[in-house]
């Protein structure tokens, strides 16, 4: 039983609905006929009650005339005696013949009711002798007849109240019956319904806390997937929606974040045009001195060609790094951590975002070259490159910015730094700038630090944020430090 209880409760919602709809409809029908039952009994008992009366009203009748006539010996009290004890047979008849109009279903008191038929003919019988013997003038007779006839009115008084009685206790049974019949009713429809309200309230409640759970997640930029529950319901379903749900949203907001990328990349594009500028008017300076020595026939000096060759070889690798930065910070790849040292992923940051730092605007690094901990390079990049613009854009020359790292060996953790001289943040937007597009800027995304956030958490670390108005802003980053060894950048 318990067993088939348990299947029952992990079924589908609808399935555990539907039942009990079904079970609901069948119950109130029950209830209705059975309810609809007693009250015909009741029905009856009323209407036989009503004859009842009328029978016990007949007796009283019969008994007043009865002492009328013994006191009288009058003609009309004998007929008027005969003909009540007429009508009080025909209402015993019509008791006990429904067909006349009165149902007793259960024909309660049926041997009382033959009893008073009996002593109804025996009390007439007397009477009829008891008349017979007044006429003839016998008062012995008489005498020895009219207490017998007392006797016999005074039992079908009490028959008659006996009969009442039945017939009162008959109706108030019904009712008790039909109040129990209710009260268990009511109680089992009760406690019925508190099942399938706590079995349906506690499915649909543990759906609805799976949404919510998910939707947190999702909104903490936690992608993953979540646990199929071990049911056949809609729950079951539901989750496994939602993580296709997931799935999508990842792929989407990859899709976002490349789209915000290659929009950071346009911002960087006009600043690295100008880094590329230097390296090759360098190099065509070189070119061009080598170039002229060799028109003119100029006997060569071997240590100023070589210098110039070097020239070139460092211009040449120079704009090759800012290439192959730029590229690297362009290309779309699947997150991977790998140990790098922290200072080079900064550095690399910093070499980007320089061509935008206006006059009056410093970036300080204070990166020690033994850190060294897992990272998504080219993700982490895009973390400082956006924290590095967004202080740009606070900060009114003159100003400074300033990257800083430290390890925290209680916690086995680094502990890194970007501060800047801005504007700063008011407080009531302290608690959602790293909502999802949510910006302070004219002409702004909002999903800077929503990447920024989203990013971090996948390296397993944590971000925060302390501001004051007027003096600045400072990102604190903490990420797990790990069991790695460094790998050449």
């Amino acid at each position: 039983m318990q067993g088939l209880i348990a299947r029952f409760a992990s079924g589908k919602i609808r399935r555990i609905v539907l039942v009990g709809m079904i079970l609901s409809i069948l119950g109130f029908s029950v209830l209705g006929g059975i309810s609809y039952k007693y009250l015909l009994q009741i029905e009856d008992a009323l209407a036989l009650a009503e004859v009842v009366d009328d029978l016990s009203s007949d007796i009283l009748e019969i008994r007043r005339y009865e002492k009328n006539y013994l006191l009288y010996m009058s003609e009309g009290d004998y007929m008027e005696t005969l003909s009540y004890c007429d009508r009080a047979l025909i209402i015993i008849d019509r008791i006990e013949n429904p067909e006349g109009g009165v149902s007793s279903s259960d024909r309660v008191g049926r041997a009382t009711l033959l009893e008073l038929r009996q002593d109804l003919i025996s009390y007439k019988e007397t009477f009829a002798a008891l008349s017979r013997v007044g006429t003839a003038t016998d008062m012995v007779q008489a005498s020895a007849l009219a207490p017998h006839l007392r006797d016999q009115g005074k039992d079908l008084v009490d028959l008659v109240h006996q009969f009442v009685a039945t017939q009162r206790a008959r109706i108030l049974g019904i009712v008790v019956t039909l109040k129990h019949q209710l009260s268990l009713s009511i109680a089992s429809f009760t406690g019925v319904a508190i099942f399938f309200s706590w079995l349906v309230g506690r499915r649909i409640f543990g759906a609805l806390s799976v949404i919510e759970r998910s939707a947190r997640q999702i909104v903490q930029g936690n992608f993953e997937a979540l646990p199929l529950p071990d049911t056949s319901d809609e729950t079951r379903g539901v989750v496994a929606a939602f993580n296709h749900m997931i799935v999508e949203l990842e792929r989407r907001q990859s899709q976002l974040l490349q789209e915000k990328k290659l929009a950071s990349l346009g911002v960087l594009t006009s600043g690295i045009a100008h880094q590329l500028n230097n390296p090759l008017n360098n190099i065509s300076t070189s070119c061009q001195i080598l170039q002229e020595d060799l028109e003119a026939d100029l006997p060569v000096d071997p240590a100023l060609t070589r210098h110039m060759l070097d020239n070139i070889y460092q211009e040449v690798s120079r704009s090759r790094d800012i290439v192959k930065g730029l590229l690297e910070f362009a290309r779309e790849t699947e997150f991977c951590l790998k140990a790098v040292p922290l200072h080079v992923v900064v550095q690399r940051a910093v070499s980007l975002v320089s061509s935008e730092v206006p006059t009056g605007v410093r970036i300080l690094t204070e990166i020690p070259q033994d850190i060294a901990l897992p990272l998504d390079s080219q993700r982490f990049q895009e973390v400082l490159l956006n924290l590095m613009i967004n202080a740009i854009h606070a900060i009114t020359p003159p100003g400074m910015i300033s990257l800083s790292a430290r390890i925290n060996s209680a916690s086995a953790e680094v502990v890194l730094q970007v501060a800047d001289t801005g504007s700063g943040i008011l407080p009531e937007y302290m608690g959602r700038i790293f909502d999802p597009f949510f910006t302070l800027k004219e002409t702004g995304t909002g999903l800077g630090l929503s990447v920024v956030f989203g990013i971090i958490k996948k390296h397993g670390g944590t971000i925060g944020v302390e501001s004051t108005v007027g003096q600045g802003t400072c990102f604190t980053i903490r990420l797990p430090l790990g069991n790695v060894r460094a790998e050449a950048a």
